[in-house]
C-alpha cells in the first residue's frame, strides 16, 4: 500500500508537522534543553555544552542525537523491507512511531504531579524514546518526499515560502506554481504544535501525557491512512 497523494498527503503532513511541534516543545520546557526531534538545534547545543557556555547540558543533546540516528537506522530497514515486500510501509512506520511515543509516555509516568518532575534516570529514556521515533519520521516524511513538508524543520519551507512568493518572485524557487498552501501549512503547524505543546505545558499538564496525546494522534493518522489510499484509488 503506498501513501495518499494530492491534497490528503498534504494534510497528513501537516498534522505530523503540528505533533513534532507539540514533541520539542514538551521536550525543550520539561526535559532540560534537548530537542527530539530538531536536531540541528541539538548539534548547535552540544557544541555550547562542550564549549562550557551558557549552562547548557552535554548528556540530553548527545542522548537525542545518538537515538535518533539509530530511529533512522530502524527506520530505512522497516520500510525498505516492508516496501520490497510490497507490504504498507507507510502506516506501519506511523504506527511504529505512536508506539515509541506511547513508550517514552510510559516511562515517565512515574514522575511528579508537575510536568518539570521527571527524574534524571527516566529522563533519559524519554528523551531517548522520543527521539527514535523522529528517526523514524525522518526516514518516513523522506521516502514520502511531500515538497516543502519534512515535518520536522521548517527553515526551507519558511525560505521558500518568502523567496517563492510574490514579494521574491523567484520562479524557480516556486513563485506561480501554488505551492503556497503547502508552505503555508509546514511553517503554520511547527508554530501551531510548539504553541499548542506549550499551552499545554503552561496548564500544567504532565509530560507524559502531552506524550500520549501526540502518540494517539500518529496512531489514528495511521489508521486513516488506508481510507484515504483507497479513495485516491478510487478516483484514479
Amino acid at each position: 500500500m503506498e501513501p495518499p497523494s494530492g491534497a490528503a498527503l498534504t494534510v497528513v503532513m501537516v498534522c505530523l508537522t503540528v505533533v513534532t511541534g507539540v514533541l520539542d516543545a514538551a521536550s525543550f520546557l520539561t526535559l532540560g534543553h534537548v530537542f527530539t526531534a530538531n536536531q540541528t538545534g541539538n548539534l548547535l547545543f552540544l557544541g555550547f555544552g562542550l564549549a562550557g557556555q551558557g549552562g547548557l547540558p552535554v548528556a540530553a543533546p548527545v542522548v537525542s542525537l545518538g537515538a535518533f540516528l539509530a530511529g533512522a537506522v530502524a527506520g530505512a530497514r522497516l520500510e525498505s523491507t516492508l516496501a520490497a515486500h510490497r507490504r504498507p510501509w507507510f502506516p506501519v512506520a506511523l504506527l511504529a512511531e505512536a508506539a515509541l511515543l506511547a513508550g517514552a509516555a510510559a516511562a515517565g509516568w512515574e514522575s511528579g504531579p508537575a510536568a518539570r518532575e521527571v527524574p534524571s534516570p527516566q529522563r533519559y529514556v524519554v528523551i531517548a524514546l522520543m527521539a527514535v521515533a523522529m528517526g523514524v519520521r525522518n526516514v518516513t516524511a523522506m521516502r514520502v518526499a511531500v515538497p516543502d513538508l519534512p515535518t520536522t524543520v521548517a527553515t526551507r519551507a519558511m525560505t521558500a515560502l518568502v523567496s517563492g512568493s510574490a514579494l521574491g518572485g523567484d520562479r524557480r524557487l516556486g513563485y506561480g506554481t501554488g505551492a503556497l498552501p503547502r508552505r503555508l501549512g509546514s511553517v503554520g503547524g511547527m508554530l501551531a504544535g510548539g504553541l499548542l505543546g506549550a499551552w499545554l505545558i503552561g496548564l500544567g499538564t504532565r509530560t507524559p501525557l502531552v506524550l500520549l496525546l501526540a502518540a494517539v494522534t500518529v496512531a489514528a493518522t495511521a489508521f486513516l491512512v488506508p481510507g484515504l489510499t483507497h479513495r485516491r484509488n478510487a478516483d484514479g
